[in-house]
């Protein structure tokens, strides 16, 4: 039997939908030579990461073996794919391989970053393939939400293996390449030892629609508006801004995009040839001089972002214009679950300006980007694999993909984070677990999840903060009363007297019933101060806080 072995290890994206990044290696046990396929990111919420700017795969078991990585493969440009890259590229060091619209995309995470964009090479499509270590990998086309995004072909010495990415089997996606069918029946003949598939829409029983018949309803819908007409969607979906564009354009109004990432997407797509046709665009200070009923705004924000385009208009300004009763504000997009909180606060805040707001409840005006349910069991009879390994999906994804495969005679694995699996036999097998998990990106630092830092923020904003300061002499007497500042506390309590004269009081009478050994010692008194404080607090308001005692000593 050989002593090389095949290995999957998912570090990100697998139990979850976000931050994907996959670990594949071949070689001897302990020392194959890896690929890493994507580094994504996921979005941090003011429920459980309050003040993150952005959760990041924890790649500690990768960078101890930064010197058996052989290359990064990235398969297509959402954020959850590509927006690690640069955030983690300088702890790996790998070459990084992408095709035109996506290796544009990297190249400015990369140079954000302040790491050098020659490290990422563009690749053409299959049947080009980069050779590395034992790999040989192409990049097959597949449609998604996002130009050129492609599933992985992986040779290695044990067989082949099918890396989908995110995708959806679409025909007529407007922009980018259509699904292939026939490409990647030929591609799956030689045999398919893996398949390791994309799991998000797997409840989604119907067929998944088409990019292309969404047309005709937003047509009909931008036609139909009175006012001014505002529209947001994924920036990254170009086809959909493209066709909502197109019928503002129909509709004889002036397009403007407002939101950085919607115009950096559009931009990039322009200057790669991935996007062609598109309106002429004016721009946020020529649309100001626009009659409100030949304007459409294109507009960032459909997941509720607070600081995004969508959220500024809903508030009041953005870039010089506002919204008016008999506006039109159109959701093109599906709201992301988690995101639910962020859209309705836009969505009542544009009601109270007397916007119409039109969202997708109706499936008329989006189409996801993903394969349903039916779509998942075309690419298994397509692909015939020797097993199927989900992926990207909550672990209820993976779970029901997996029987859904073993239901069609395939083997299947659940396998999430942490997981290595081994691929060599005939069906999968896990081989061990690794430890790993996520970082958050805070300003410009990177903290680990069990670092404490956003504990100890959620502390302070659940239970408000105290500060306690007492100054003594060399005789351990006290120099003038203590003092207390606050802060996200109630400023008067039960007793009808200001929470920190109170405080103030029960503290300097715990100081003058102090003996001499706790007077003396530091420890002591912060362990006393913080006890009368949480005492008193909690009798005054009902609340612990926390509390900083600082005692300060005249020598």
């Amino acid at each position: 039997m050989s002593s090389e072995r095949l290995i999957y290890l998912p570090l990100g994206g697998a139990g979850e939908i976000g931050m994907n990044a996959y670990v594949y290696g071949y070689g001897p046990e302990g020392a194959e030579r890896l690929i890493v396929v994507d580094l994504g990111v996921s979005f941090p919420d003011m429920d459980g990461t309050p003040g993150v700017d952005l959760i990041l795969p924890d790649i500690s078991w990768l960078i101890a073996q930064k010197h058996r990585i052989e290359a990064i493969f990235i398969t297509h440009a959402h954020e959850d794919h590509v927006g690690a890259l640069g955030h983690l590229w300088g702890d790996l060091g790998a070459p990084v391989y992408a095709r035109r619209f996506t290796a544009n995309i990297a190249r400015r995470k990369m140079a954000e970053r302040g790491h050098p964009e020659r490290v990422v090479s563009t690749t053409e499509a299959w049947p080009e393939t980069v050779e590395k270590g034992p790999f040989k990998v192409g990049f097959l086309p597949i449609s998604h939400s996002i130009p050129e995004s492609s599933g992985l072909v992986i040779d290695t010495p044990q067989g082949r293996l099918l890396h989908t990415g995110d995708f959806k089997l679409d025909e007529t996606p407007l922009v980018g390449e259509a699904f292939d069918p026939q490409l990647w029946t030929d591609v799956a003949r030689p045999g398919v030892k893996a398949l390791i598939c994309d799991s998000t829409n797997v409840f989604s029983g119907h067929e998944g629609r088409s990019e292309a018949s969404l047309g005709a309803n937003i047509d009909a819908l931008v036609d139909s508006a009175e006012r001014m007409v505002v529209a947001t969607t994924f920036a990254s979906n170009i086809a959909r801004v493209k066709t909502l564009a197109q019928a503002g354009m129909r509709a004889g109004r002036s397009i403007c995009l407002m939101g950085r990432a919607m115009r950096r997407m559009v931009e990039t797509a322009l200057e790669t040839g991935v996007l062609s046709d598109f309106p002429t665009v004016v721009s946020p200070e020529d649309a100001q001089n626009i009659p409100r009923e030949n304007l459409m705004l294109l507009v960032t924000g459909s997941q509720g972002e607070r600081r995004a385009a969508s959220a500024q208009l809903a508030q009041g300004k953005f870039q010089g214009i506002s919204l008016k009763e008999g506006d039109m504000f159109l959701f093109s997009s599906k709201t992301i679950p988690g995101n639910e909180r962020g859209v309705i606060r836009i969505i009542n805040q544009l009601s109270e300006k007397g916007v119409d707001v039109v969202d997708d409840s109706d499936g008329l005006y989006h189409v996801s980007g993903h394969a349903n349910r039916p779509d998942l069991q075309r690419m298994h009879q397509i692909t015939q694999p020797q097993m199927v390994i989900p992926m990207h999906g909550e672990h209820r994804h993976l779970r029901a993909h997996s029987k859904l495969a073993q239901d069609s005679g395939l083997p299947a694995l659940i396998c999430v984070n942490g997981m290595m699996l081994d691929l060599s036999g005939n069906a999968p097998k896990v081989a061990e677990y690794i430890e790993t998990g996520r970082r958050y990106l805070d300003g410009s630092i990177q903290v680990g999840a069990m670092d404490g830092v956003v504990r100890d923020r959620i502390r302070l904003a659940l239970n408000g903060h105290v500060i306690v300061n007492v100054i003594l002499d060399d005789e351990n007497d006290m120099l003038g009363e203590p003092w207390v500042e606050t802060r996200g506390l109630s400023e008067m309590g039960h007793a009808a007297a200001p929470l920190v004269d109170v405080l103030e009081e029960d503290l300097s009478q715990f100081i003058g019933r102090a003996g001499g050994k706790t007077r003396g010692d530091d420890d002591k008194m912060e362990q006393g101060f913080k006890r009368v404080v949480r005492q008193t607090c909690q009798a005054e308001i009902g609340k612990s806080p926390e509390v900083t005692v600082i005692v300060s000593r005249l020598m």
